[in-house]
């Protein structure tokens, strides 16, 4: 994820959980949580819990975030995010939390009294991992459209033009999806699948020679005796680990969006 693509995914992450952008500019935002993402975000579980015995009137905390430190103005204070950063993984993992209820319509000026249909799209953020000693992760975006199984490669370029709203416009109506969503995350894996069978396997063929030399030195280091002792097969055994080539497909987060058809 480049850092612009970063500070729209947290547009779209704290507008579609009702938070208003008190500052929004280039490279910056500050951000009025609601109670439950302050709940969610800020870690403070014995102020709510010291609010819900006294009844006491909530004050959900404003979070600062610097996308891009360059752009940013010099005297606004953040927290710098990028993608290796805590804060960032920590709204990935609230983003699984609250996918649920992650839903966004497309809203555009429609002829007044036209009823617009919304067409309803699967949109996953991946990450493909390629694990050996080494580990390669790539980011991807993939749309599929519920209604005809088209499938959008860069979804969230394709979304970057598009106004998007967490309630239905008005004179917007949205279709049923004819792919219910739990197929459709089937078939964005099988359509990974397929990419990944067409790729080179040379990093695993490499991991294999590296781990087969290694698996030599420690023979050698053992030498000819029949009976390996115990320490012999733990090492054997974290050598296939580090070394056995594996891929793996995680969704890091997604959502149901309602777009007008462009296909």
């Amino acid at each position: 994820m480049q850092q612009h693509e970063i500070h729209r995914f947290l547009e779209r992450y704290f507008t579609a959980n009702g938070c208003e952008l008190v500052a929004n500019g280039d490279g910056y935002m500050t951000v009025q949580l609601t109670i439950d993402l302050d709940k969610e975000l800020m870690n403070r579980p014995f102020y709510w819990h010291y609010l819900e015995k006294t009844g006491g009137i909530p004050n959900p905390m404003t979070l600062s975030l610097v996308t891009d430190g360059e752009k940013a103005p010099e005297d606004f204070k953040g927290e710098l995010i990028h993608f290796g950063s805590p804060r960032l993984h920590q709204i990935f993992r609230s983003t699984r939390n609250l996918a649920g209820y992650i839903r966004l319509y497309e809203d555009r000026m429609n002829v007044y009294g036209q009823q617009v249909p919304l067409h309803p799209w699967l949109g996953l953020n991946i990450k493909v991992s390629h694990v050996t000693n080494l580990k390669k992760d790539n980011i991807l975006s993939i749309g599929l459209n519920l209604i005809n199984g088209h499938i959008q490669e860069d979804f969230h370029d394709f979304l970057l033009s598009r106004k998007l709203t967490p309630k239905i416009p008005d004179f917007s109506f949205t279709l049923t999806p004819i792919i219910k969503p739990k197929s459709g995350i089937n078939r964005i894996q099988g359509y990974l699948m397929q990419g990944i069978e067409k790729e080179s396997f040379t990093w695993a063929d490499e991991a294999r020679k590296r781990w087969e030399e290694d698996l030599e030195l420690l023979s050698h280091f053992y030498g000819d005796h029949e009976e390996k002792p115990e320490s012999y097969h733990l090492e054997k055994q974290a050598l296939k680990e580090q070394y056995e080539p594996k891929i793996s497909i995680d969704i890091i987060n997604g959502g149901i969006f309602y777009l007008q058809h462009s296909h």
